[in-house]
């Protein structure tokens, strides 16, 4: 009799929350209805695009081992490592330890990471530190390199910091600062700036606000040291010479900082020009998948290695030459080799245009210099046509048409239509020359329409003809050839 009253009461609730659930379903399929209604109202009343989600910047996880010298986290110049988690702990060994002797020191480790850079060229060391909390009291050592035994030395105090800063925290002028409301103003994520070029003004391009350092070492310091009893951010950046290797470990003082992003770069004379790519049809700049390596001693580095390069400044040093490859879908990629002597200082900007490789794309060939009434290339054709073999090698599926033309009075159309259309094999047999494939490639010269037309201007204009040597025109993809 028991179990059966404990059985009934069981389905009795089972009834009653079955019940209480059907009614909540009904009650929220109502609110649903009514709210699906005044988004359709709303959404008539006025439409509005939703706002562009910014991309989450995640923290960039510190290694459990990289507060120990020997598992120094390698740093590239100019690059910004960062923001990343809060260092934790001393590591297994502590390799800084002041005394009486040496007491410009760490007292001992407490939240610390170490890292390295390699310097590639004469010139001064600058590192940039963008605490994520202004309060953190952070402190930095500069040491370099003296070989194999660096740790153990450093361990034993029989090597010192070439550079020190231990400036305490001024929470006084920080408060005032809160006070004030100066830390809570909105600072711009971008900073619009005009773009004149050879070429003209171009669309202002939005260049991304960088957070400024709280700490580091600049030339721009008079302090050489900062030590415990200082306040103070920054220190007198210190010259070094390529080919050295120096190691910088962070430390954090308070009880639970925060992390940081530290950029470490050479200050050097160099040349820092905007670079940019820029689609004129869209008339808008193009973020590119970006390579630019720097070679020069022996060595090669790449100064930029970036998926989305969205256009920035870019710092190419005299002395080495580099190598620029960029890329993008539905565009042609570009490829560049130059040394920093070869870019105009009096230059800015670097704007490279990118061609689209969609069917009907074309290019105006005009520095080609051909025999007069004749089809042969003379001059130094390279330096114009080798930029567009470079373009169709990294595009070896794209077909494409060369049109030729004269300069044309129209006495003998005949001869110039056939003059036209040779000096269109001319360049197609460059190209077939430096490894492009015959047939990805067909011919055509002037018409006798277009001849007379052309004479007519040039008559019209006394004398003067069009620059125009060739015509390159995207004509698909090899694919679509074998299709049709």
């Amino acid at each position: 009799m028991k179990r059966f009253f404990i059985a009934l009461m069981s389905c009795l609730l089972l009834v009653g929350a079955g019940t209480e659930l059907q009614a909540q379903t009904k009650k929220t399929s109502k609110k649903a209805r009514t709210t699906q209604t005044t988004k359709k109202s709303s959404n008539k009343k006025k439409k509005k695009e939703a706002a562009p989600v910014a991309p989450v910047v995640t923290d960039v996880e510190l290694p459990y081992n990289s507060n120990d010298c020997i598992f120094a986290i390698p740093l590239d110049l100019d690059k910004p490592y960062g923001p990343t988690t809060a260092p934790d702990g001393g590591g297994r060994i502590q390799e800084i330890v002041a005394d009486k002797n040496h007491p410009n020191l760490f007292e001992r480790e407490h939240n610390s990471v170490w890292y390295k850079i390699k310097v590639p060229y004469n010139g001064y060391l600058e590192i940039s530190i963008v605490q994520k909390n202004r309060w953190d009291d952070y402190d930095f050592l500069v040491y370099k390199n003296t070989g194999t035994y660096f740790s153990n030395q450093v361990i034993q105090n029989k090597v010192l910091p070439v550079a020190v800063n231990l400036g305490a925290v001024d929470s006084s002028s920080l408060a005032a600062a809160a006070l004030s409301g100066a830390d809570r103003k909105k600072q711009p994520t971008a900073v619009r700036t005009a773009v004149k070029t050879d070429q003209g003004v171009m669309p202002s391009f939005d260049a991304p606000v960088e957070a400024k350092p709280t700490i580091g070492m600049n030339a721009d310091a008079t302090a050489k040291m900062l030590t415990k009893k200082q306040y103070g951010g920054f220190i007198k950046s210190i010259p070094v010479r390529m080919g050295e290797e120096y190691y910088i470990v962070l430390d954090g003082y308070s009880r639970n900082c925060e992390g940081h992003t530290i950029t470490v770069s050479v200050h050097a004379d160099a040349y820092e020009p905007l670079v940019l790519f820029y689609d004129r049809k869209a008339r808008r700049y193009v973020d590119v998948d970006l390579m630019i390596l720097e070679r020069g001693n022996g060595a090669e580095r790449p100064v930029v290695q970036q998926s989305h390069f969205r256009g920035g400044k870019v710092k190419f040093v005299p002395g080495f030459s580099y190598t620029l490859y960029a890329k993008h879908d539905g565009y042609f990629s570009i490829f560049r080799e130059f040394s920093a002597r070869d870019l105009m200082l009096r230059d800015t900007v670097m704007l490279y245009q990118m061609e689209r490789t969609e069917r009907g794309s074309t290019f105006q060939v005009k520095d080609l210099y051909f025999e007069v009434d004749e089809a042969t290339l003379i001059g130094n054709p390279d330096s114009v046509l080798m930029d567009y073999v470079a373009m169709f090698r990294n595009h070896p599926d794209v077909t494409f048409l060369v049109k030729g033309y004269v300069q044309s009075y129209g006495v003998n159309v005949e001869n110039d239509m056939l003059l036209s259309l040779d000096r269109a094999k001319s360049v197609k047999e460059y190209f077939v020359n430096h490894g492009i494939a015959a047939e990805r490639i067909t011919t055509t010269g002037m018409t006798k329409n277009e001849i007379k037309r052309a004479a007519a201007a040039a008559l019209d204009r006394g004398g003067g003809f069009s620059t125009v040597k060739a015509e390159i025109i995207i004509t698909g993809k090899l694919g679509d050839l074998k299709t049709e």
